[in-house]
C-alpha cells in the first residue's frame, strides 16, 4: 500500500479543544491509512491501528500477543493499568490481561461464573440501592459538590469492594495507589512503588481469605488450591483496578458529556427508556480506556499491510469507535444510536470480563442522577474542568456541579 502521509513519531494522542473528540492527528491517520507505521520515541519502529475493522480483526487474532515479556518496548503511553517495561520483563502472576492462552484461559475461566449476565441481573436491585444511598448522601450536601468524589467514584468502589470482599474502609489505600499507578508521565520505579503498595495490601487480604473464606469472589477463588497466593493477588489487583477506575470515569465523564449536550440530555430525561442505548453510545463516544498494545508473534496480514514478526502494535479503541466506516457521524453524541458493536470493552479473548457489571452500574448511576437532580449543571465553565489527559484511563479529575432546587 502506498504511504499517503508522513510516519508519525510517537503516539499522537493530544486532545484538541473538544474534550470528547479523538485527537485530530489520529483521525487523519485513520482516514489515510488505518494500519499505519509508527516510530516510537526511542526510534523503535512499530504499527498504529486505528480503523474499526482492523482493530476488531487484530483483537480477535491471538497471534497478536498480549504478553509484556516478549519484547514490547518502553513508550510513555501504556496499556491502561499495565506497566510497559524498558525491556522484556517476567509476567506478573495472576494479571491475565497480559497473558495469552492457555495461561490466560486457565485464570479467566475461574471468574466467568462470577460475572455472567444472569448474576449481574440478580445484583441489579442491590446496585440500584447502593446508587440511591449515595445520591441521598449527595442530596444532603450544599452545592456545589465534586461529582467524582461524592458519586462517580464511591458507587463502583462500593460495589466492587462488596463483590470482591475488600473492606470499603480501606478505600483510601487502593484508590490512592490505583490513581498513582495510572499516571502516564512517571518512572517505572514510581509506578511499581504504587503497584507494590497495593499488592502488599491485597496479598495479606487473599491470604486471610484462604484461611477463613467468606461469601465473596476472592474467597471463592482462594478455595482453589491450584491458584497461588501470588496469582490470587494479581487477579485481585486487576479486578479491583478495573472494577472501580473505568466505571467511575465513565460516570463522571459521561455526566460532563451530557451536560455539554443539553439537547441529548433533554431527550434522555423525556424518555428514560433510551437509557440502555444511551449508555452504549456514551461508552462508544468517550472510550475512556483507549490505548492497548500487542506483539506480533509471526508475520501477519492486517488491513492490506504486513505486520512483521516481532513488531509492537499500538491499538486505538477510541479511533476505532469513531470510524465513519462503522458509525455514521461518529463524532456526534446521539442517545438514539444503536452503538452495540463498539469496542470499548475490547474484543476477542480479552474482552472485558466485567462489562455487564459496568453496564448495570452505569444504567443505575445515570438513571438515578438524572431523576434525582433535574436541574444539575456545571458549577464552573466547561473549559476549566480538569481532564485526565495525564492518566491511562481518560476522564475528569473533578467535576464541580450544582443544582437550583432540592433534590428529591
Amino acid at each position: 500500500m502506498t504511504q499517503t502521509m508522513p510516519v508519525p513519531h510517537g503516539l499522537p494522542m493530544d486532545r484538541d479543544a473538544n474534550p470528547f473528540d479523538p485527537p485530530r492527528e489520529i483521525t487523519r491517520l485513520r482516514a489515510a491509512r488505518p494500519v499505519s507505521p509508527l516510530v516510537f520515541p526511542d526510534g523503535h519502529e512499530g504499527w498504529l491501528v486505528t480503523g474499526y475493522d482492523a482493530v476488531r480483526q487484530l483483537m480477535a487474532d491471538t497471534r497478536f500477543s498480549s504478553r509484556l515479556d516478549l519484547g514490547v518496548v518502553h513508550v510513555p503511553y501504556e496499556t491502561p493499568g499495565m506497566p510497559v517495561p524498558t525491556e522484556p520483563s517476567p509476567q506478573i502472576p495472576g494479571v491475565f490481561i497480559a497473558m495469552d492462552p492457555p495461561d490466560h484461559t486457565r485464570l479467566r475461566r475461574r471468574l466467568t461464573g462470577a460475572f455472567t449476565v444472569k448474576r449481574m441481573k440478580q445484583l441489579e436491585e442491590h446496585i440500584v440501592e447502593v446508587t440511591e444511598r449515595q445520591l441521598d448522601a449527595m442530596a444532603r450536601l450544599a452545592p456545589p459538590v465534586d461529582l467524582v468524589r461524592e458519586f462517580a467514584l464511591p458507587v463502583p468502589s462500593l460495589v466492587i469492594c462488596e463483590l470482591l470482599g475488600v473492606p470499603y474502609e480501606n478505600r483510601d489505600t487502593f484508590q490512592t495507589n490505583s490513581a498513582k499507578f495510572l499516571v502516564k508521565e512517571q518512572t517505572l520505579e514510581e509506578k511499581m512503588a504504587a503497584y507494590g503498595a497495593l499488592t502488599t495490601y491485597l496479598a495479606e487480604l487473599v491470604t486471610s481469605k484462604r484461611a477463613a473464606p467468606g461469601e465473596d469472589i476472592l474467597s471463592d477463588l482462594a478455595r482453589h488450591d491450584d491458584l497461588t497466593v501470588e496469582e490470587l493477588t494479581g487477579i485481585a489487583f486487576l479486578l479491583l483496578l478495573a472494577g472501580h477506575e473505568t466505571t467511575a470515569n465513565m460516570l463522571a465523564l459521561g455526566t460532563f458529556a451530557l451536560l455539554e449536550h443539553p439537547d441529548q440530555l433533554a431527550e434522555l430525561r423525556a424518555d428514560p427508556d433510551l437509557l440502555p442505548d444511551a449508555v452504549e453510545e456514551l461508552l462508544r463516544y468517550l472510550t475512556v480506556g483507549d490505548v492497548f498494545y500487542r506483539y506480533a508473534t509471526e508475520d501477519i496480514e492486517l488491513g492490506g499491510e504486513t505486520i512483521g514478526k516481532g513488531s509492537t502494535v499500538v491499538v486505538s479503541l477510541l479511533a476505532a469507535n469513531h470510524d465513519p466506516r462503522r458509525f455514521e457521524h461518529p463524532d456526534t453524541l446521539d442517545v438514539h444510536r444503536k452503538a452495540r458493536g463498539h469496542l470499548s470493552f475490547g474484543h476477542g479473548v480479552h474482552q472485558c470480563l466485567g462489562q455487564q457489571l459496568a453496564r448495570v452500574e452505569m444504567r443505575a448511576g445515570f438513571a438515578g442522577l438524572l431523576r434525582r437532580f433535574p436541574t444539575l449543571e456545571l458549577a464552573i465553565p466547561a473549559n476549566e474542568v480538569k481532564l485526565r489527559t495525564d492518566m491511562n484511563i481518560y476522564g475528569v479529575h473533578e467535576l464541580p456541579v450544582t443544582w437550583t432546587e432540592t433534590a428529591g
